[in-house]
């Protein structure tokens, strides 16, 4: 009986080992054409004054109606003591009015307001943008014009358990 338990356990020493194996492969490509953009920052009123040997009844910015920008009320100002030095300063600069009657539609805004600020870039042109993976896992990508992007990506993965 030791015997035959002896020769079962070399037998099972033997045996081949087992083990799971698992290989994944992904692949994929990503072809990128940046959109046109515009930002626009719309410019508030300002006013300003600043003086010495100056009388001041001071002006200001009318608060405007409706989508208009503030408008200036000037001030008043006479020289305090006639015949001796002075000096003054007075700035206004307007503001961007709000425009009326602009609907977006379709997520696209129809014609960009004239702000005070305003920064455009151009859209990319996928000109002969393009890529491919085939069965085997070669890769083509050929590039396009300005404002494009081309990304291609191929991983294999083996997992031993």
């Amino acid at each position: 009986m030791k015997k035959a338990l002896l020769a079962f356990g070399m037998l099972l020493m033997a045996a081949p080992a087992h083990a799971d194996l698992t290989h994944k492969i992904s692949t994929s490509v990503q072809l990128t054409v940046d959109a046109a953009a515009s930002q626009a920052t719309r410019i508030g009123s300002s006013y300003s004054v600043s003086g010495s040997n100056v009388t001041a009844t001071l002006g200001g910015l009318t608060a405007p109606s409706g989508s208009a920008a503030a408008t200036i009320n000037a001030g008043t100002y006479t020289q305090t003591t006639p015949g001796s030095a002075f000096n003054f300063s007075e700035s206004f600069t307007s503001g961007d009015s709000v425009p009326t009657g602009t609907t977006v539609t379709s997520g696209v805004v129809p014609s960009l307001p004239s702000f005070g600020t305003v920064t455009t870039t151009a859209g990319g042109v996928a000109g002969s943008l393009a890529g491919t993976i085939d069965s085997a896992g070669v890769m083509s990508l050929t590039a396009g014009g300005a404002g494009t992007s081309a990304t291609g990506q191929f991983v294999s993965e083996i997992t031993v358990r």
